[in-house]
């Protein structure tokens, strides 16, 4: 079969599919990837033929607020409004159309694409092809039981968590994600399709697919009344890394290119340091190191525990002569792969990825993020019981510090987390996504009939 995988340009939504494009190459099928062309190289080494975008425009982890200076500035539930309107749903037109022509050449028999590109009705009703969604964020299905996203809210526990989830959900729907539902409805109106009031433009991969690739497992998501028979948790899908096997122990966890060759790679377990913890700011929000990686340094420097920070590519000069202690390791990029082994405690912003690899390798976390979604992502940390939850983007040392020990002071965090790596052990993650996609290549749908809902 010829199969068409298309994704946004953004690391953390490239980088986990990459592993099902090689296997599907692997196995037979003709392959092409939509994407940014700044990703061209990557592909190229995967020996994926690359469809770059024409007319849409290409967002990346590093050019977002080069492109829109104005969003740096946004908090909250403003930076979610700006973004779902202008990154996400800005596009649809332009990723559809690009599409419908790439299939002049390329006349592919599916279509796998990340779910935030939002035109998986466009592609099943109007070009008439099976759409497989990939999440590889927290399930962003809506159901009265899971609280409204970007809020970082976990489950209603009594009457008052009911009526501020109600509230907040009202707010989400008439002011955070309503220009982006707007800019949606507008352009599928353009193609003749109405859409149904009431579902939020996050449920219309879930509407509109004939199957969703669902990563993470189903004790990550919070309590459904309603199972969407269309979702398959299959897991941890961590970057593809050539040379290797696929899998958490080999798979590179930053979402962000591969170390240089001269990169010191530390290895966590160098016999000197009672406890490791590896800190992490992500790849996009990583411009201001005293968000995160100053206060994780500050809380554990000078003590015998061995730190070794990821910084994304931002600001890791400064950092080294800001901390010259023997226990600081600071690197662009580290494999996290070769340190979680030995890894106690891993110290993030609250990138699913990151999150899924670290629990991947049985290893608990202490999470301090709140924009593009990561509020919701520490809420299920929190829920499931595998990691401290700051709630904050700028935690205090002392509040680092904290949550370290006692993550460390009780092994029922690091029990829990192994639960969840025995989970992810269970089955192959990418031969689970594979399968998937070509059930519904070949048949249309995959446990979940026609996509759709009718209007």
């Amino acid at each position: 079969m010829r199969i068409l995988l298309a994704s946004q340009a953004i690391a953390g939504h490239f980088n986990p599919m990459t592993g099902i494009g090689v296997r599907l190459k692997d196995e037979g099928h003709e392959v092409g990837w939509y994407t940014g062309r700044t990703l061209a190289g990557r592909l190229d080494e995967l020996g994926i033929q690359h469809y770059a975008f024409d007319r849409a425009i290409e967002h990346t982890g590093d050019n977002l607020n080069e492109l829109y200076p104005q969003r740096a500035k946004l908090k909250g539930p403003m930076a979610i409004r700006f973004d779902g309107e202008r990154i996400f749903a800005s596009n649809v037109t332009n990723f559809f159309e690009d599409i419908r022509d790439l299939h002049q050449r390329f006349p592919f028999d599916a279509v796998v694409m990340d779910n935030t590109m939002f035109i998986q009705r466009l592609v099943a009703v109007v070009l008439g092809k099976p759409v497989i969604s990939f999440v590889p964020i927290g399930n962003m299905e809506s159901d009265p039981l899971v609280p409204p996203m970007f809020f970082g809210f976990a489950p209603a526990r009594n009457p008052a968590d009911r009526v501020l989830h109600s509230g907040a959900r009202l707010v989400s729907d008439q002011f955070v994600t309503k220009p982006a539902r707007n800019s949606y409805v507008r352009q599928l109106a353009g193609y003749g399709l109405r859409t149904e009031r009431g579902h939020p433009i996050t449920d219309e991969p879930y509407l509109w697919s004939h199957a969703i690739i669902q990563t993470g497992t189903a004790s990550l998501d919070f309590p459904r009344r309603n199972v969407n028979p269309k979702v398959h948790y299959v897991g941890a899908l961590l970057p593809h890394r050539s040379g290797a096997a696929d899998g958490p122990e080999t798979a590179t966890a930053q979402a962000a290119p591969a170390p240089s060759a001269d990169a010191r790679q530390p290895t966590a377990a160098d016999g000197t340091h009672r406890r490791t913890v590896v800190v992490t700011q992500g790849t996009v929000d990583n411009r201001d190191p005293a968000k995160l990686m100053i206060p994780a340094i500050e809380a554990l420097k000078d003590t015998n525990t061995l730190i070794i920070v990821a910084t994304g590519g931002a600001n890791t000069e400064e950092l080294r002569r800001r901390y010259p202690q023997p226990n600081v390791v600071v690197e662009d990029y580290v494999d996290f792969a070769r340190v979680f082994p030995a890894t106690d405690v891993f110290v993030t912003n609250g990138g699913f990825g990151g999150v899924l690899l670290s629990l991947s390798h049985g290893v608990p976390l202490v999470t301090a993020g709140l924009n593009e979604g990561k509020s919701d992502v520490n809420a299920r940390v929190e829920y499931a019981g595998v990691g401290v939850n700051l709630k904050t983007e700028t935690p205090s040392a002392a509040a680092v510090r904290s949550a370290v020990d006692t993550v460390l002071g009780d092994p029922s965090w690091r029990a829990r987390a192994q639960a969840v790596r025995g989970q992810f052990e269970a089955e192959d993650s990418i031969g689970a996504a594979v399968d998937v996609i070509t059930a519904a290549a070949a048949g249309g749908t995959s446990g979940g009939g026609t996509p759709g809902v009718g209007g």
